[in-house]
């Protein structure tokens, strides 16, 4: 029988890839910046697609599991902690870094 953690650790890798190409196209056109708690916490039109995306597919895959996304909670949106599997979405990892276009980032 397979692992079901190992099932999601490479759906994960294959969503994390797909969200990178997402990224990639993004630096090549004009980011739009908002703030969040201060004028240092930035998030971007892209931080919200990318993690609305990755969300929506895990989604589709695994209908039980859980989430809490850095995006939809600084908007406001509530996290419940369950028994079930929950998915923490950070959906770019060095948004600052994305605003000013150095490539130095992850998602």
């Amino acid at each position: 029988m397979a692992d079901p953690w190992q099932e999601c650790m490479d759906y994960a890798v294959v969503l994390a890839r797909k969200a990178g190409d997402i990224i990639r196209g993004a630096l090549k056109e004009e980011i739009s910046v908002m703030t969040k708690s201060s004028p240092v916490d930035l998030v971007t039109e892209t931080d919200q697609k990318v993690e609305n995306f990755i969300i929506s597919l895990i989604k589709e895959k695994y209908p039980s599991h859980s989430f809490i996304g850095e995006e939809s909670v600084a908007a406001g949106e509530g996290s419940i902690l369950t028994a079930n599997p929950t998915w923490i979405i950070d959906p770019i990892d060095g948004t600052t870094n994305f605003v000013h276009s150095f490539n130095w980032l992850c998602c």
